[in-house]
């Protein structure tokens, strides 16, 4: 994060291969450097961070779309890493949110593809406008 802080996510190919593939593909472009958190949902319950998009609005995105891998494998837990998309099928891009608390109504809805695994302190820290100052991928 720019203001400082570390954000670890756990990559989860197994349950979204090609959502896996895009992200890691747009940070190691250098695309998410220095975008903004613009929606963050803590009021009057902790819901979630969004970020990813060029725009800062919520209305951008990388130019094109993948297809939607949604899945019942995992829940939407606090931590959990999903793809943001409109309400049109296959329409996630680049923008992604971290949940602040249990959602499970998100469930089977959306493309989860990783689990905060370091970090979530930061990440409750975010307001709108905090800008990521880098995404790196580093495979273990």
């Amino acid at each position: 994060m720019e203001k400082g802080g570390k954000i670890v996510i756990q990559l989860c190919p197994d349950l979204a291969p090609k959502t896996v593939e895009n992200f890691e593909k747009l940070a190691t472009s250098g695309f998410y450097n220095g975008l903004t958190f613009h929606r963050v949902e803590k009021s009057p319950t902790p819901f979630v961070v969004q970020g990813g998009d060029p725009k800062g609005d919520g209305t951008g995105g990388p130019g094109y779309t993948i297809p939607d891998e949604f899945t019942t494998l995992k829940k939407h837990t606090r931590g959990t890493v999903a793809m943001a998309h409109s309400s049109a099928p296959n329409s996630a891009g680049s923008q992604f949110y971290i949940c602040l608390a249990d959602a499970p109504h998100l469930d089977g809805s959306y493309a989860i593809f990783g689990q905060v695994i370091e970090g979530m302190d930061v990440v409750d820290n975010i307001a709108v406008g905090d800008k990521m100052k880098s995404v790196t991928i580093t495979v273990k």
